[in-house]
């Protein structure tokens, strides 16, 4: 997943004041307890870090 593709996926989740909020803010302890701008920052797939955050905020999988 590109990286255009996240973050409009995350402005389309969540809105974009939220949304960005989110991934500065929310700790992901599944990926090592960094956020998602940490996790993409160490090298972790950005389609990664969308499932962990569907997965804490309950997003429905057929939108994964």
């Amino acid at each position: 997943m590109r990286l255009t593709e996240f973050h409009e996926l995350v402005d389309g989740q969540f809105g974009p004041v939220r949304g960005g909020s989110l991934v500065v803010d929310h700790v992901l302890t599944e990926l090592g307890g960094r956020t998602a701008v940490q996790a993409i920052e160490a090298g972790v797939d950005p389609r990664d870090v969308w499932r962990a955050l569907c997965a804490d905020f309950d997003v429905p999988r057929d939108q994964w």
